[in-house]
């Protein structure tokens, strides 16, 4: 009796920017309790396979919030992609982070006016 075996590929699914980005939105800015996406903080987001490769600020260079922040988003990539390989979060500083980059979600949350 011959035998049949079956091999089962793993089917991984593919990263996507909307993944990366509903991530993103879940990172709050303990600070003012408003997302990073919505602040601006956000500056590119890359995806090549199954890495993430997102460049992103702060509101200001000696904010001490900054490592809190990065491990916030890979934790938050993570878990809205768990097949992601590597994360590799690069802070930027140009251009400088300026309250015009806020969504104006944001800017209503913060009682701004439009």
């Amino acid at each position: 009796m011959s035998r049949c075996v079956i091999e089962s590929a793993e089917v991984m699914e593919q990263i996507t920017r909307d993944q990366i980005v509903r991530a993103l939105r879940k990172v709050l800015d303990p600070e003012v309790g408003i997302n990073v996406v919505d602040l601006g903080l956000v500056y590119g987001i890359e995806l090549k396979d199954r890495n993430v490769l997102l460049e992103m600020t702060m509101t200001s260079p000696a904010c001490p919030l900054g490592s809190y922040i990065q491990n916030s988003a890979e934790r938050a990539i993570r878990a809205q992609a768990p097949g992601t390989e590597v994360v590799e979060i690069t802070m930027v500083w140009q251009p400088a982070w300026d309250p015009a980059m806020m969504s104006q979600d944001a800017r209503r949350q913060m009682g701004w006016r439009e």
